[in-house]
């Protein structure tokens, strides 16, 4: 790759104002939206014949549009259309080109604060790509945003971006570690992270190809993230293999893999985010399956389980992606090979979710694992921050028995709402839930007295002193109360609806 190339296109996309608010001014926000919805037909109304550089951009690796030659010279005329074919961004046939991959920008925000980079990834559905080509690199998708969002607030030596794709992980990676690397199996793929990188003027990133921990075998790291080829792909004749999102294994034995070799390469005080997809087998959860993982890699842990599919939602949700719909010649019988795969291995359903993992003190008897369902209703503004919060406050939870936890002082935070269910007639709530407007988005369901102990919690009296208040309120025993109470509250802690006083400042 030519760097100097590169660096001539960047100029030249930023002079004609390519990023993701000028391109809205241009052409519309709802057709701007529309893009993000994989809908070009607004895009290319709005911009009519118009030949200005900005329009012929967009025109041409946003839409993935022919665009005449002498137009591309003067919408990009420090690289060129030869420096455009140079790179490998267009394919040049007489008067006009075609473009062979996309460029387009991505307006992201992290506790680093807001940003706009240009992403390279292959002509796709927006361009009229159908279906897509089973070494296709993805662009930026919604796994690729959840992933950036679940990455811990810290500062890093060294990161690895495991199955790097386009290099959107990568670049995020790059504002935390110092150095960074980013594997994948499509060296493909390795030179789009490449050109990604270098567009946006990042050059502390270093690419390997290879297979999963292949790459980096005997290497440890203070921050790993992957959005890994994890989906369960039936190993079938006819069934297409997209690098992008399958590994090349059985069942969900790619993400075991990954999670297994988390332990071995984990620096001490080492952190680790994943996405991933894992199967519920007859008589084995899929979350017991992941906890297993976890402990055979010897990692503490954090499985969040968003969403739970059965096997034919599954197998739609991913023939879809792949650009095959009902009605498609190749639709049946895809779906049956897939059906066929998870009965063959007598499957259940397949979860959705994410893995948050941390190297193990070594003084620890064995490691903390922790399973949550968490439902699809979540907000991922902050989500990295919470789940750092939130790990902190299970430290802090564990370390605690309960005449301790008792003398603790707690509040309630802000964003917590409360909803009491009562049938037609009666004294009281059948149900009563408490749902936040933050963090992980959770409702749960809670008693009387722990809806008492929680609307009562302004740090003023301790945990132990409210609960005592309830119990004379509700005139029951105030031991039984407690034992029974105290379990909810560690829960209620460790979500976030509840945060402890801070300590007051020493008076000497």
């Amino acid at each position: 790759m030519d760097r100097a190339l590169v660096d001539a296109l960047a100029h030249d996309l930023a002079a004609a104002g390519y990023a993701g608010g000028g391109v809205a001014a241009r052409i519309g926000v709802h057709a701007a939206d529309a893009l993000a919805r994989m809908v070009a037909t607004p895009a290319r109304r709005a911009l009519g014949d118009a030949t200005d550089a900005l329009a012929t951009i967009v025109r041409l690796l946003w839409l993935g549009d022919r665009a005449p030659a002498a137009d591309l010279d003067a919408a990009l005329p420090t690289v060129g259309l030869e420096g455009l074919a140079a790179l490998g961004i267009v394919e040049i046939a007489d008067d006009d080109a075609a473009p062979l991959l996309t460029i387009r920008p991505h307006a992201f925000r992290d506790v680093l604060g807001d940003g706009s980079w240009w992403i390279a990834s292959d002509l796709d559905e927006l361009s009229g790509v159908h279906p897509l080509r089973e070494d296709h690199v993805l662009g930026v998708g919604g796994a690729a945003r959840t992933l950036a969002a679940i990455l811990p607030p810290v500062r890093a030596t060294s990161a690895l971006d495991l199955g790097s794709g386009c290099g959107i992980v990568s670049l995020h990676l790059a504002r935390l570690a110092d150095h960074v690397v980013a594997t994948d199996l499509s060296e493909r793929a390795l030179a789009l992270t490449r050109l990604t990188c270098a567009l946006n003027g990042v050059d502390h990133v270093e690419t390997r190809q290879g297979d999963l921990w292949a790459p980096v075998a005997g290497e440890r790291f203070d921050l790993v993230a992957s959005n890994p080829p994890f989906v369960i792909t039936p190993r079938a004749e006819g069934v297409p293999a997209y690098e992008y999102r399958d590994g090349g294994r059985t069942g969900d034995a790619l993400m075991q893999e990954v999670v297994e070799g988390l332990g071995a390469h984990l620096a001490p005080g080492g952190a680790a985010r994943l996405l991933g997809n894992w199967e519920s087998l007859a008589g084995a959860a899929g979350l017991d399956r992941v906890r297993a993982w976890l402990a055979t890699g010897g990692v503490d842990g954090w499985v969040l389980e968003r969403e739970t599919l059965d096997v034919v939602r599954y197998a739609e949700l991913w023939l879809r992606d792949g650009g095959t719909r009902p009605g498609d010649q190749d639709h049946a019988p895809l779906l049956t090979a897939w059906l066929d795969d998870f009965a063959a291995r007598d499957v259940r359903s397949i979860g959705l979710g994410w893995v948050v993992a941390h190297a193990r003190d070594e003084d620890a008897a064995a490691p903390r694992i922790r399973v949550e369902r968490v439902g699809n209703a979540l907000g991922l503004e902050h989500v990295g921050v919470h789940l750092a919060d939130s790990l902190d406050v299970q430290e802090r939870v564990a370390a605690l028995d309960d005449a301790d936890l008792r003398d603790v002082h707690l509040l309630v935070q802000a964003d917590v709402t409360e909803l009491r269910h009562l049938r037609p007639g009666a004294s009281g709530p059948t149900v009563i839930e408490l749902t936040q407007g933050g963090a992980l988005g959770r409702t749960t369901p809670v008693d009387t007295a722990v809806a008492g102990l929680v609307g009562a919690s302004d740090g003023e009296l301790s945990v132990g002193a409210i609960l005592d208040a309830i119990a004379s309120l509700l005139d029951v025993d105030a031991e039984a109360l407690s034992a029974e109470a105290l379990p909810a509250v560690r829960e209620l802690w460790i979500r976030g609806y509840l945060v402890e006083r801070a300590a007051e400042p020493d008076a000497g």
